[in-house]
């Protein structure tokens, strides 16, 4: 199935010049959706997987699903302050300024085996922060899967250490 015909490009959002990949319609096509899903769930199954971990929002969105089919947990990776138990944190830069990713400090075991999920690996940041969490709590990345991959912004280059797949690129 060819997916980008799922996705609706926006031109000059969330600012000009921008252009946005929206993967909504993509989600609101039940067969390109599920397509997608057992994609990343077929690359999951290779890679012996016990939770799966995604940053909000859309890492929730792409994440649950694999997680279901998986027959594994999902835990979130969320801004300060929106979880209600005990967190580590990490920052992470952003073009301009920083931000920072939050888990529950008991969400992973030590050794558990960990797919990271988004919709979008861009510049990496967010991606590379997430795996510090995973990691400075024992757990194993084992993959990291990703609907769309913007190449030109080179976010594969944080992650040189790490298995990468990705279902399009732009």
């Amino acid at each position: 199935m060819d997916l980008k015909q799922y996705i609706t490009i926006v031109e000059d959002w969330p600012k000009e010049g921008i252009k946005f990949k929206d993967i909504t319609t993509l989600m609101d096509n039940g067969d390109a959706y599920r397509y997608a899903t057992d994609q990343i769930v077929e690359y999951a199954n290779k890679k012996q997987i016990d939770l799966v971990v995604g940053p909000e929002a859309r890492g929730f969105i792409i994440g649950c699903p694999v997680a279901y089919a998986l027959g594994v947990g999902f835990a979130p990776v969320r801004k300060p302050g929106k979880l209600p138990r005990e967190t580590i944190q990490k920052e992470y830069g952003l073009e301009y300024g920083k931000d920072a990713l939050t888990i529950h400090k008991d969400a992973i075991k030590p050794g558990q085996r960990v797919l990271i999920t988004d919709d979008l690996l861009a510049t990496g940041g967010t991606i590379e922060a997430t795996i510090k969490l995973v990691e400075e709590l024992g757990g194993i990345v084992a993959g990291t899967a990703f609907l769309i991959e913007l190449t030109y912004l080179d976010g594969r280059d944080k992650l040189l250490n790490y298995d990468i797949m990705t279902l399009m690129q732009y």
